[in-house]
C-alpha cells in the first residue's frame, strides 16, 4: 500500500510538470501569434501648420475661460421651495476678478460659482447686467493673482469666412474647443426684452447648451464675440450660433463694472406688438400709450384712444430714415446720445408731422 502511493505520487508529478510545460509552450505559441499580428507604430511628422496655431491660440486662451455654476430658487408644489441648478461658460475681463457671461446664465441666481481652468471653484457676486444686449458682469469674491484677462480684439473689421474659434464648457464638459469660420455679419439678435442686438456675428463653429457665455476669438487669440445663441430644431448645434460682437461688450462692460446698469436709451412709450401693428395694416411703430412725465408726454406724442378706438400717433421715420418696426427704431435710439433730441416723423390719422424728441435713459 506505501508503494502504491508513492507511485500514484510520483505519476501526478509528471503529469502536472507535463501540464505545465504544455500550457506554456502553448501560451508562448499564442504570444509569438499574436506578435506576427502587431504593426509597427510609424512615427509621425510634424504638426501642420494650422494644427499648430490652432493648439497654440488654445493653450493662451483657456486659463481665461471659466465654467459658472448657478442655483435658483423656483417655486414648486405644495408652495415649497426647489432649486434648480444651471450652467453656462464666461471668461475674465480683468486682473480685479471680473468675469463677463451671458445675462440669461446668471439671471435670477441666488448663488453663482465659478470653476477657473485650474479647477478651483470660487463664489462670485453680481455686478451688473445689460439684458438688452445679453450681458452681464460677476466678480470673483476671492481674487487671484494669477488671474489671465482674456486679450480683447475688435469686431467692426471682420469677414466673413475668417477663421474664428469657440471655448466654453457645452453639456458640462470643459475646456471644450470648436472651430469654425464666421458665416454672416450684421445679425439681428431678439432679447427676453423685445429689443435686438445688431451687428452680431453669425459662426458655424459648434455652439451648444454650456457655451453660452463663452468667448469666441479670432486667429490671433483675441475676443471678438460673447457665444450667446444658436438656432436649432433639437437643440444642439445646427451649425448657425451668434456671438453678441466684442465692440458691444467693450461699450457695455465698463459701464456695468462701474454703474451696475447700462443706460437704456428711449423716449418714455409703450409701444403696440408688431403682430397688433400688422393686423391694422399700417407701417412705423405704433404707439400704445406714453409714460406719465417722459420727454415723450413733454414733446407731445399721444398713444391709442380705447375708449374712442382712435389711433394716436406712428412714428415712420427718424432722423429721415424710415422705419417699418421697433427693431428699426430702437438701433436709431442705441445710437443716439442720452439728452440729445432725435427728429421723428409721426403719422396721426392723415396728418404728418415732424417731432424733436429729447432721448432719456429708461433703464
Amino acid at each position: 500500500m506505501q508503494r502504491i502511493n508513492r507511485a500514484t505520487f510520483l505519476i501526478i508529478i509528471a503529469l502536472t510538470v507535463a501540464a505545465i510545460f504544455f500550457f506554456w509552450n502553448r501560451d508562448a505559441d499564442e504570444n509569438r501569434r499574436i506578435a506576427g499580428y502587431t504593426r509597427a507604430i510609424t512615427p509621425r511628422g510634424s504638426l501642420a501648420d494650422i494644427e499648430q496655431t490652432t493648439i497654440s491660440i488654445f493653450n493662451a486662451a483657456a486659463p481665461s475661460v471659466v465654467y459658472i455654476f448657478t442655483e435658483n430658487a423656483v417655486a414648486g408644489f405644495f408652495g415649497t421651495r426647489e432649486v434648480r441648478q444651471g450652467a453656462g461658460s464666461g471668461f475674465l475681463w480683468d486682473s480685479s476678478g471680473h468675469v463677463v457671461t451671458n445675462f440669461h446664465v446668471i439671471e435670477g441666481a441666488r448663488r453663482v460659482q465659478v470653476r477657473l481652468d485650474s479647477g478651483e471653484a470660487i463664489d462670485a457676486t453680481y455686478v451688473g447686467g445689460a439684458p438688452d444686449y445679453d450681458l452681464a458682469v460677476i466678480r470673483l469674491r476671492r481674487p487671484l493673482s494669477t488671474i489671465q484677462p482674456i486679450p480683447v480684439g475688435a469686431s467692426d473689421n471682420l469677414q466673413v469666412g475668417q477663421s474664428v474659434l469657440a471655448i466654453g464648457n457645452p453639456f458640462g464638459l470643459s475646456r471644450t474647443l470648436t472651430t469654425g469660420v464666421i458665416s454672416a455679419l450684421d445679425r439681428r439678435l431678439p432679447t427676453a426684452t423685445g429689443r435686438d442686438v445688431v451687428g452680431v456675428i453669425q459662426t458655424d463653429a459648434a455652439i451648444n447648451p454650456g457655451n453660452s457665455g463663452g468667448p469666441l476669438i479670432d486667429s490671433s487669440g483675441r475676443l471678438i464675440g460673447v457665444n450667446t445663441a444658436i438656432i436649432s430644431g433639437s437643440g444642439s448645434s445646427a451649425g448657425i450660433g451668434f456671438a453678441v460682437p466684442v465692440d458691444v461688450v467693450s461699450k457695455v462692460v465698463p459701464q456695468l463694472i462701474a454703474k451696475g446698469k447700462f443706460p437704456r436709451p428711449g423716449i418714455g412709450i409703450v409701444v403696440l406688438d408688431e403682430e397688433a401693428t400688422a393686423s391694422l395694416g399700417v407701417a412705423g411703430v405704433v404707439i400704445d400709450r406714453v409714460v406719465p412725465s417722459s420727454e415723450a408726454q413733454r414733446a407731445g406724442l399721444e398713444g391709442i384712444d380705447y375708449r374712442r378706438q382712435l389711433l394716436g400717433d406712428i412714428i415712420v421715420a427718424v432722423e429721415g430714415k424710415p422705419i417699418g418696426n421697433m427693431a428699426d427704431f430702437v438701433q436709431h435710439l442705441q445710437a443716439s446720445e442720452i439728452g440729445k433730441p432725435i427728429n421723428l416723423k409721426v403719422r396721426r390719422g392723415d396728418a404728418l408731422r415732424d417731432v424733436s424728441v429729447t432721448v432719456m435713459d429708461i433703464s
